[in-house]
């Protein structure tokens, strides 16, 4: 059983799971919105990707509930070697500001559908409103959504880049306690 938890060397499946999965969803949700245009707008396929959108915005929005709380009940394994301290802060940084972006930018997304007195759909559900309908505000939270969306692609390219840059240049096991398949023995 304790493949799927986190032990002092690398991540558990759990976690590990979260994370490939948190990366497929975020990069499908990232992907229909920036690939609609290939159909015409108002067409069904163009208005199938972006309810796609939402809908995998907001499962995105509750996996990373489930993150967090798996991120607070297990422990997290060292880096070996362990890295400078200036290091450790920027990677919680970035953790953090990946946070942002999981949790911020559906719930931006919810907000907005509210304030526009749209429903807000998940998987055959509807999703209460969280304010009253608002135009004004239902625009602002857009601008807010897409400009923190854009910003999101470098937090992300960001994140990938620290992985790679610990494994090939710094040497240490910051890549492989995330991999898929690290969490069989």
């Amino acid at each position: 059983m304790t493949a799927w938890r986190n032990t002092s060397g690398r991540y558990g499946c759990w976690t590990i799971g979260m994370h490939w999965l948190m990366l497929l969803l975020i990069a499908a949700v990232y992907a229909l919105m920036e690939l609609r245009g290939i159909f015409p707008k108002g067409s069904a396929g163009y208005d199938a990707m972006k309810q796609w959108h939402y809908m995998l915005g907001m499962l995105v929005f509750w996996l990373a509930l489930a993150r967090l709380a798996l991120r607070w009940s297990m422990s997290k394994p060292r880096i070996e070697p362990p890295p400078p301290a200036w290091q450790e802060r920027l990677a919680g940084l970035v953790q953090a500001l990946m946070y942002v972006l999981m949790l911020g930018l559906p719930l931006a997304g919810w907000l907005m559908f509210s304030a526009a007195g749209k429903p807000v759909p998940f998987f055959g559900f509807e999703l209460p409103a969280l304010i009253g309908q608002n135009k004004d505000l239902s625009k602002q939270i857009k601008e807010v959504h897409e400009t923190v969306a854009t910003i999101g692609y470098g937090v992300i390219g960001l994140h990938a880049a620290a992985a790679l840059f610990h494994h090939y240049w710094m040497h240490d096991n910051t890549l492989l306690r995330m991999l898929p398949g690290r969490c069989k023995s």
